[in-house]
């Protein structure tokens, strides 16, 4: 069983991911936070900077776009940089990019998808995989949406079991994510909710025949999950304090700048804090910090 880290927008950067990978390296592949391409052939090296393979550890890159064109532009443009795979974001949630009809927003006009999914298996030679929702608005749009995935020979599908309207809330649908499961004709790989190797188990012990599963949040509260789910030592204390005093001196080195450490770091520990539920006066200190270091003393009364 693979298990892959969750692309997290603002959160899981080349210095997240290179941080992590030095300590924590027992995940099979980092999916990078999506790149959404124009449809010109203007495509800069500043585009694919945050993913360029010699800064980057067994990464996968992901791209937001509905647009077939602009889909094989950037397609072409990363087998030249070295990739041979590249993964389409039908999940993301967020109101920006539903308003411009991309990520989860797609799932609503299958017909379209349907005819993207078309062109650009048609005239591309990468690998395809997909990350999507279970629909846009309910659950039963899934029926229509593995009839259209299930056409063609994605290297992956990765099912975040929830819908848009969802968002994060609510528990992931599993007897929803059991259909897909029992009539896919691709590789799946599960995602949602697993922050325990408990949680881990309990869904492959229900889906045997999974290719993969992927970890976004529980990942970032506990850096040493992957580890634990493949037999390794429960995270401690001391290594929590010693990836997040890495991981701010990482980002010091390459922003340069307090105020964006402070925000980076931020963005980290509202998971990492729920390791330490008993710390009420850190947590606030921490929420409070308008300081880098402020919010790093509060870390050091942990």
């Amino acid at each position: 069983m693979k298990l892959y880290f969750a692309p997290l927008e603002g959160v899981t950067t080349p210095v997240y991911r290179n941080t992590h990978i030095k300590m924590f390296d027992y995940c099979d592949g980092y999916y990078a936070p999506f790149i959404t391409p124009g449809e010109d052939d203007k495509m800069t090296r500043k585009l694919f900077k945050e993913v360029l393979p010699e800064n980057n550890k067994k990464l996968k890159v992901q791209v937001l776009t509905n647009s077939s064109k602009a889909f094989l532009n950037f397609s072409k443009k990363l087998e030249e940089i070295g990739y041979d795979e590249v993964n389409i974001n039908l999940g993301c949630p967020s109101g920006t990019v539903v308003k411009k009809n991309k990520g989860s927003a797609f799932l609503r006009d299958t017909e379209a998808l349907d005819s993207f999914l078309y062109e650009i298996f048609e005239k591309s030679n990468i690998k395809i995989s997909i990350k999507t929702r279970i629909g846009f608005s309910d659950s039963n749009e899934m029926e229509k949406l593995m009839e259209i995935y299930n056409k063609y020979p994605l290297e992956l599908l990765i099912i975040h079991p929830r819908t848009r309207e969802q968002f994060y809330k609510g528990n992931p649908d599993i007897e929803c994510f059991q259909k897909a499961y029992s009539i896919s004709k691709n590789k799946l790989c599960y995602n949602g909710d697993i922050f325990t190797v408990d949680d881990y188990k309990r869904i492959i012990t229900n889906f045997p025949k999974l290719d993969s599963v992927m970890i976004g949040r529980g990942a970032i509260k506990n850096p040493a999950l992957f580890r634990e789910i493949k037999g390794g030592a429960v995270v401690l204390k001391n290594e929590l304090l010693e990836f997040a005093e890495n991981l701010s001196k990482n980002y010091k080195d390459v922003l340069g700048s307090d105020i964006y450490v402070l925000h980076k770091l931020k963005e980290v520990w509202v998971y990492m804090i729920e390791n330490f539920p008993d710390e009420k006066k850190v947590k606030k200190a921490l929420h409070k910090a308008t300081k880098l270091n402020d919010f790093e003393n509060a870390i050091k009364m942990l």
